[in-house]
């Protein structure tokens, strides 16, 4: 288990009360209001069925997030350039393409708390739709002639589809590893955080584009593994996904793998059954939770998720202070630290 250096920024950042994402999102505000816009304008459609597709979607639109750290990371050297809110909004629909992506290989009805495209319509809508989103987004950036963004763009895109299949070929999930773990996550989450951080530096900051894309690499290998966590302690209420919904999909993640090999003959056992269930009941997912917490699987999660974190706020030493930095600082113990 790695080590957490004292007075570390991440072992500041897991003291108190974590940041609001509204804090963080304040120097950005008003470029974030105008990201929605921008969305709209990019997917807009003369065909019908899309648009209705489209509304629901930019319903249930997220937390901007990615779009947060790009617009932060276009202002490291100062004042926000124009391009970064384009780049803002064709980042927060690659990420929107993968979510209706996601939800259709995984057959999922809800998707923060609202029924899913999938559920809604069909599979096959549900795929097309998600091309469609990328496409509109890779037009974007074509038509502003934004080539080295464009390429970022496209080679995180590119990861995300081989991690998704490597999830999908993985057929013996409990033989998943843990390295094999850190290299889904570094392409199915840290590469798009990545980008978007990178591309944000290409807007305004080029001179930082390598610490900027390493900073979004860790902070989304930490995010992914706090957002693992919430699968086995997060509440539906909070979450907007049922607890569990992992083991439920036959997901292998972090807290299980760490704890399998720590586990005795009889839990070994039982977690090897529940794997065969057809459809596994709620006190069978309880179970596993609770060996997963008996043998230090959640305990081990959150060191390693700590461990990226510390490199993000690492990366971040390297660049010049001010309140962008600041509040990509701040994103770092929220993405650790979040309960949804």
């Amino acid at each position: 288990m790695p080590h957490i250096r004292s007075g570390s920024g991440v072992t500041q950042a897991l003291r108190g009360v974590p940041p609001e994402l509204s804090a963080i999102q304040a120097p950005v505000r008003a470029s974030l209001d105008r990201v929605g816009d921008e969305i709209k304008r990019i997917v807009v459609s003369d065909f019908a069925d899309i648009e209705e597709v489209n509304e629901h979607l930019l319903f249930m639109r997220g937390k901007l997030f990615r779009p947060t750290l790009l617009l932060l990371s276009s202002q490291v050297e100062g004042d926000q350039p124009e391009d970064a809110l384009r780049l803002a909004a064709v980042v927060e629909l690659v990420h929107l393409a993968t979510l209706v992506h996601d939800d259709a290989v995984d057959h999922s009805v809800l998707r923060r708390g609202l029924p899913t495209v999938n559920a809604l319509w069909t599979h096959q809508v549900a795929i097309i739709m998600g091309d469609y989103l990328y496409s509109r987004g890779v037009s974007e950036l074509a038509r502003v002639g934004n080539l080295e963004a464009l390429a970022v763009l496209a080679n995180a895109a590119n990861e995300m589809s081989v991690g998704e299949m490597r999830q999908l070929t993985s057929y013996d999930a409990l033989d998943f590893s843990e390295a094999s773990y850190y290299r889904l996550i570094a392409a199915k989450t840290a590469s798009l955080m990545g980008a978007a951080c990178e591309m944000g530096a290409l807007a305004g900051a080029s001179g930082h584009c390598e610490p900027l894309a390493r900073f979004g690499h860790n902070l989304g290998m930490a995010f992914q593994i706090a957002d693992d966590l919430l699968d086995y302690t997060g509440l539906e209420a909070v979450t907007g996904k049922p607890t569990g919904h992992d083991l439920r999909e036959r997901k292998v993640t972090l807290p299980l793998i760490a704890s399998l090999p720590r586990a005795n003959e009889a839990e070994q056992s039982l977690i090897r059954s529940f794997f065969t269930l057809a459809d596994p009941g709620d006190e069978d997912i309880s179970r596993v939770v609770e060996i997963v917490e008996e043998r230090g699987g959640l305990a081990y999660a959150r060191d390693r998720g700590a461990h990226y974190a510390d490199l993000a706020f690492s990366a971040l030493e390297e660049l010049p202070g001010g309140p962008a930095v600041a509040a990509l600082r701040d994103a770092v113990a929220y993405a650790v630290n979040r309960r949804r």
